[in-house]
């Protein structure tokens, strides 16, 4: 992976970064791009002939392919090698995500499968639980499941009212309670159960199909992903060995949580799959379809189309990556002993929980950009069944759901910069202050001379930054311990960290191209960061004006308007043009135009 910096949690809003030490795609090496081809060509071959019995939930062909994922090694990317598994590099990992994202409701299954039903067990298994399931698991012998959501405890999951019992000869724990909108439930061997033993223990286990008491309710009739199997799962006296606990009693909310940042962050290479294919299935469309004398391709609306789906996914694409990496390098600091250990990973998942939920937010939401600038192109046609649009748009809008809802994420990401800033693991406080300095200063932030392709965007990346932490630094003033009830702050406050990071990703990435491929190479990149530089900047001023009419405190408004001030003198660009650049080349490649 390279020599790079080991960054903290939420170090971008405070530390400037440096382009030597951001991964990016275009460092992929040899072993991820076979890797990536070699689930590509899965999906190509494999899965796109077998969609229509896919969607008609065919079992046989389902648990196939799974068993085919296995046998060459897609199933185990995060399983280590003794348990049959590749133990790939984190962005291997997502390389294989972004491949399988292409598998419309197989990727779901797959997803399901690959991440949070079987990373627990990588994670918190004993040594006997990882011989015994993850085997079975990474070859596609067997399907896994995961069971937290029940009919009242959604995101709200330390809620769970299914219960376990120790038995009186202490053998088993004997589970009651019900699990609804379970992925896989209707093909899964193995379970990974939540449960509260004695009512109030929250504790994972593993449960597999063939103990007595468990049984599955009807299909849910859902408005995509139809090919998955989402049941209800129901556990009636079911009888659970106790060396089936994972970690310990009580410990559950480790196991459930780290799983789910594991599949938040990988969400948003899934998610990059579809809006690659989203913009060559368009730009296809776009450029044989002819109207009024030419191809519809080469109109202005639908040029802009074609760009801002480019450059949204040029963002994903970095910022996943980088997150990916970012996790590595971290995991790289610890020895072969601790690499082995569950709590050790756990703590490297837990450091970059709000760079996790970024990920799956921002994916998420691009992808259903992407699809339904991709309908929009097709017109009518985009509205039929037999375009694959139609399912296209269907199967994305789970994604704002799944892994917690992004009302959720959102809420997590200012809520974890709080907390660390009060436990003293991110200094929140010093970077506000430091802020409210240079926003007294003249001139603080004229774009620097000795950076000609870059300075107007570094010097607005530094006002965005700056605007949130004061923008922070009020809202916590005011509201203090009340800050958690106050959704809609929270929730802008979240939206400018995660346009941040996501400007800063793309900024970074087009830096390393430029250093090391020149500018000819780089003329795209640049473009896409400067449009999306502009248009970030009056949504920057929009969320913080609107903090602060909430919060209504002449004081602290002061140095936040200042930089505002700032923000709207910084000279336009012509975003036209620059999205003109990128859709042309979109049509010149016909694809999405950045990467190798």
């Amino acid at each position: 992976m390279g020599e790079r910096k080991v960054f903290a949690g939420g170090e971008f809003l405070t530390a400037d970064i440096a382009a030597a030490d951001m991964f990016v795609p275009e460092r992929f090496t040899e072993e991820h791009r076979m890797i990536f081809k070699t689930a590509s060509d899965f999906i190509k071959k494999e899965v796109v002939p077998n969609l229509e019995r896919i969607e008609q939930q065919d079992g046989e062909v389902i648990c196939g392919l799974l068993r085919k994922a296995g046998e060459i090694g897609l199933n185990g990317t995060d399983v280590p090698v003794e348990y049959g598994g590749l133990d790939l590099d984190k962005v291997g990992t997502c390389v294989v995500a972004e491949a399988v994202g292409n598998g419309f409701s197989f990727a779901v299954t797959h997803a399901n499968h690959t991440g949070i039903s079987t990373m627990p067990i990588v994670l918190f298994g004993t040594e006997d639980q990882k011989k015994k399931y993850l085997p079975k698991l990474t070859s596609g012998e067997w399907m896994g499941a995961y069971c937290l959501t029940e009919p009242n405890a959604g995101s709200d999951a330390l809620n769970s009212r299914t219960k376990a019992v120790l038995s009186e000869d202490g053998t088993h724990y004997v589970l009651n309670g019900e699990k609804i909108f379970i992925t896989n439930s209707a093909w899964a061997e193995s379970f990974i159960v939540y449960a509260k033993v004695d009512g109030e223990k929250f504790t994972g286990f593993i449960v597999e199909r063939s103990y007595p008491g468990i049984s599955t309710g009807p299909e849910e009739k859902k408005m995509g992903i139809k090919g998955s199997s989402t049941r209800p799962v129901v556990f009636q006296d079911c009888k659970v060995p106790v060396e089936n606990v994972l970690l310990e009693v009580g410990q559950g909310h480790k196991v459930a949580f780290n799983a789910l940042n594991i599949g938040r962050y990988k969400m948003g290479a899934f998610a990059l799959g579809g809006c690659k294919t989203s913009i060559a299935e368009a730009v296809k469309y776009a450029d044989n379809r002819i109207q009024f004398g030419r191809p519809i391709g080469s109109f202005g609306l639908i040029k802009k189309k074609l760009a801002e789906m480019s450059i949204r996914t040029y963002m994903s694409e970095s910022l996943t990556y980088r997150v990916a990496a970012m996790i590595e390098d971290r995991l790289a600091t610890l020895d072969a002993a601790e690499r082995k250990s569950g709590p050790q990973n756990a703590a490297v998942m837990e450091e970059y929980a709000a760079e996790c939920s970024i990920c799956k937010v921002y994916g998420s939401e691009c992808l259903d950009f992407c699809v339904d600038e991709w309908v929009q192109t097709l017109g009518g046609y985009g509205y039929c069944e037999e375009f694959m649009a139609e399912r296209a748009y269907r199967d994305s809008r789970i994604n704002r759901i799944f892994e917690g809802t992004n009302e959720i994420n959102r809420l997590l990401i200012p809520g974890t910069f709080f907390k660390r800033a009060m436990q003293r693991r991110l200094p929140l406080l010093q970077a506000a202050q430091q802020a409210a300095l240079e926003a007294e200063e003249e001139g603080a932030f004229s774009p620097p001379l000795e950076d000609p392709h870059f300075g107007r965007e570094k010097a607005l990346l530094r006002l965005f930054k700056n605007t949130t932490l004061l923008t922070m630094a009020l809202a916590a003033k005011n509201f203090a311990a009340k800050l958690a009830e106050e959704q809609e702050t929270v929730a802008m406050l979240a939206d400018m960290a995660i346009e941040i990071f996501a400007l800063e990703s793309g900024l970074l990435r087009a830096e390393n191209v430029l250093r090391e491929e020149g500018p000819d190479k780089a003329e795209h990149y640049l473009a896409a960061v400067r449009a999306y530089a502009a248009d970030t900047a009056p949504q920057m001023v929009n969320w913080a004006e609107q903090v602060m009419a909430h919060v209504s405190d002449d004081e602290g408004d002061a140095g936040i308007r200042r930089v505002l001030g700032r923000i709207r003198a910084v000279q336009p660009v012509d975003s036209v043009a620059l999205k003109r650049s990128i859709a042309d080349r979109v049509r010149e490649f016909q694809r999405y135009p950045f990467g190798t």
